[in-house]
């Protein structure tokens, strides 16, 4: 069976999309849409940004999204998904390909979802740590043990969890994880803590929006961060995407579903290739390929 993945922020280079605005008409109709819809030339600034400004936030996940769902579209009838999954941001891009939002929808809901996470990092200060090397288990219970606030926040393959939460906190678990065996914890150079309860006052910023919005039945099932499951249902499709702000990335646990439920291709849809390298370290038999 075939599935398509979706990345997530942290796949932005200078450059993306171009090579698809000057080769495709269709394409290049969509990026102009985009830049309607955004209220700003947001191609100038993906074909042509430093990598600074492409890191902003209310840049950086549009630009992805766009990156993925027009390519995706491209594709034409070499385009059937069998099953989809996204990591993080890169849910909405598979919610697009499989026909459960509209492209306008999606890129506004993008958009203010950006915004909202921005304005949610500016509160209080807030960052991710990578931890490699240890169990899930232990990631876990060192979490629990530290005072503040501090979470898993992305499964990303075996020995590889990302933790998010108050900087303070953050810290001391990286020293603590450290001591338990860790071969490495190291923080992110993200703007704040994404996918833990410092998200809340972007959920509920976010859940008006989703509220507000169609989704229709996708043409095939999406595996959704929160769950790691197959969902088709609209309404449980809305309500998994609202708690994937403050909820963990359950990527390791999609994966190994999805394969479990028949995937035999992973084909990654964006820019990058991350996510073909978290399938193969989740199961090294796994086919992986880039669109």
């Amino acid at each position: 069976m075939k599935a398509y993945i979706f990345p997530g922020q942290g796949a932005q280079f200078t450059g993306m999309g171009k090579n698809l605005y000057d080769e495709s008409a269709f394409a290049k109709e969509l990026f102009e849409q985009a830049n309607e819809i955004l209220g700003f030339r947001i191609t100038d600034i993906m074909f042509e940004g430093t990598a600074e400004e492409l890191k902003e936030t209310k840049v950086t996940q549009p630009a992805i999204f766009l990156h993925s769902v027009i390519l995706a579209k491209t594709l034409g009838d070499d385009f059937k998904p069998e099953m989809v999954a996204g990591h993080s941001l890169g849910e909405f891009s598979a919610l697009v390909a499989n026909g459960a939002l509209s492209f306008e929808d999606g890129l506004q809901l993008v958009s203010k979802r950006a915004m909202a996470m921005q304005r949610a990092c500016e509160i209080k200060p807030s960052t991710m740590a990578a931890v490699l090397g240890l169990d899930d288990k232990i990631v876990e219970d060192v979490c629990a043990s530290i005072d503040g606030i501090v979470v898993p926040a992305n499964y990303n393959c075996p020995g590889q969890l990302v933790i998010s939460g108050e900087t303070s906190a953050v810290e001391k678990a990286c020293e603590a994880m450290k001591a338990a065996g860790a071969k490495r914890a190291l923080l992110l150079p993200v703007g704040g803590a994404f996918h833990s309860p410092m998200m809340e006052p972007a959920r509920e910023e976010l859940a008006a929006a989703i509220e507000a919005t169609t989704f229709a039945a996708p043409s095939c099932p999406v595996y959704q961060n929160v769950t790691a499951t197959a969902v088709s249902n609209p309404d449980e499709i809305k309500k998994n995407l609202i708690i994937q702000l403050t909820a963990p990335v359950k990527w390791t646990q999609s994966v190994q579903q999805m394969i479990k439920d028949g995937a035999t291709l992973f084909t990654e849809v964006g820019p990058g290739n991350v996510l073909q390298g978290l399938v193969k370290k989740i199961d090294k038999e796994a086919e992986v390929a880039s669109a």
